[in-house]
């Protein structure tokens, strides 16, 4: 179903489209082209990220992977495509962000190693899906991109990203 965008100025004459068979919100520029998309699940992700709790003694919904903002090296491919190397902008327990002037489509699978800037020469390796695209930095990326979704990735990776996270939260904290 599509739904056109006519009450807010800043984006009238876009078209949203949602696609149940897909479970994606597509994002149609004023020409009718794919300006970006995301699945369901992030979406409704958002939603509880944002909303604000009425009832008193309620705790307001959280991540159950709370991320970071982190620059550091990362090398993907896809089962078809070639070898490449970029940079990631965040990551946390459930996935990173890959900066791509080219980003892949939603649901490509990709294979990955990552490297933290304090051990740059060390490389962990984890499998994830392209959940989201960002095909144009905006208010909310400074890069275009791809968000990913980790599908495989070991214990021992997962437990240095948490590391990572909550000791880059806990420096936020402080200053």
């Amino acid at each position: 179903m599509k739904y056109p965008v006519s009450l807010s100025l800043r984006h009238k004459g876009k078209v949203i489209e949602l696609d149940a068979a897909r479970e994606m919100v597509v994002l149609l520029g004023v020409k009718g082209e794919v300006i970006g998309s995301l699945p369901w699940d992030f979406v409704i992700d958002q939603i509880f990220a944002y909303r604000k709790v009425d009832v008193v003694g309620a705790q307001k919904e959280v991540r159950s992977e709370p991320r970071i903002s982190l620059a550091f090296r990362v090398r993907y491919n896809s089962p078809e495509g070639p070898r490449c190397e970029s940079r990631a902008g965040g990551i946390g327990g459930g996935g990173l962000f890959i900066e791509s002037q080219t980003p892949l489509p939603v649901g490509t699978r990709l294979a990955m190693e990552f490297s933290f800037p304090e051990k740059s020469e060390e490389w962990m390796p984890a499998k994830g899906t392209v959940a989201w695209v960002c095909p144009k930095a905006d208010q909310y990326t400074f890069s275009p991109g791809m968000g990913i979704r980790f599908t495989e990735i070991a214990e021992n990776v997962r437990d240095r990203i948490h590391e990572l996270v909550k000791s880059t939260q806990n420096i936020g904290h402080a200053a």
